[in-house]
């Protein structure tokens, strides 16, 4: 089962080492920190675009913004790892939004998942890593 992320969950120390290496994306991280899903938005074309970069991929603007996101999105496409002990889902989410992104669909049995069901963020609790998002069912 995937735990919400809380603060208590990384240590202070253990997160600014991890996030040295790209400060300007250190906002999207903070959010993570507090289950919060954040997006880059483009104010020079009015989009937002995943993953967290402080250059815009569809029009090369510096002008960003971090809106938080619905944390809402739809099913792409999914593969199930059989291999892997236990099984996992690994998806491309379309969120409410519009970017589609790469990720891990959890706590469901991976042979329920379908392409067009809605899901919803989850961070999981990890204490030496960066909390990634990932989705659940609705």
């Amino acid at each position: 089962m995937t735990t919400p992320m809380t603060m208590s969950a990384i240590s202070d120390e253990t997160f600014r080492s991890l996030t040295a290496a790209a400060p300007e994306i250190r906002p999207f991280w903070e959010a993570a920190r507090r289950g919060k899903l954040l997006l880059a938005h483009c104010t020079a074309c009015d989009r937002p675009h995943w993953f967290p970069r402080v250059v815009c991929p569809l029009c090369s603007s510096r002008d960003i913004e971090w809106r938080e996101a619905s944390g809402r999105g739809t099913v792409y496409s999914v593969s199930v790892a059989r291999r892997a002990t236990p099984p996992y889902a690994l998806a491309y989410v379309t969120l409410d939004e519009g970017p589609t992104m790469l990720t891990n669909i959890v706590d469901c049995d991976v042979d329920g998942i379908v392409i067009g069901q809605k899901v919803k963020v989850v961070f999981m609790e990890r204490a030496d890593a960066l909390p990634a998002p990932m989705f659940t069912p609705l």
